[in-house]
């Protein structure tokens, strides 16, 4: 596939944004500003609106496999456990288990979480910030 935002400098397409994206937008009746650039990486990622089942599933299917075969090289002395080898789990279900409460509670986790990700936003807001000074100051 070509890239959409070549062809949309060349005037072969109206816009650089996600035709598969816009699609599911236009059914819901919803706005197709600010679409992603419609990439390779884009469709071939859960953040397509269009590919987003079929990526997942796919995702499951080969770490399912993964999963399945890294269990099957284990040594019967290892001390590693596979935690959610026969059930699906989710933070709510392994949270349930007395092991994983030793380590910490489910809140404590999630508080952490929740402190990393602000962390990162305000780290990629200064360096955006940077890169914008930096620029500004390369065309003066």
């Amino acid at each position: 596939m070509r890239q959409a935002s070549f062809l949309t400098k060349i005037g072969k397409m109206q816009s650089a944004g996600c035709r598969l994206c816009r699609t599911v937008r236009e059914a819901r009746g919803e706005s197709t500003d600010c679409l992603a650039a419609e990439t390779h990486g884009h469709i071939n990622s859960a953040g397509c609106e269009r590919m987003t089942t079929t990526v997942t599933a796919a995702h499951h299917s080969i770490w399912r496999h993964l999963y399945d075969c890294m269990h099957a090289a284990q040594k019967p002395k290892s001390k590693l456990k596979f935690v959610t080898l026969d059930t699906d789990s989710n933070m709510s279900t392994l949270w349930r288990r007395e092991e994983f409460l030793r380590i910490c509670s489910k809140e404590e986790l999630t508080e952490q979480a929740q402190a990393q990700k602000a962390g990162c936003t305000r780290r990629k807001k200064r360096q955006s910030l940077r890169r914008s000074c930096d620029s500004g100051m390369q065309s003066t």
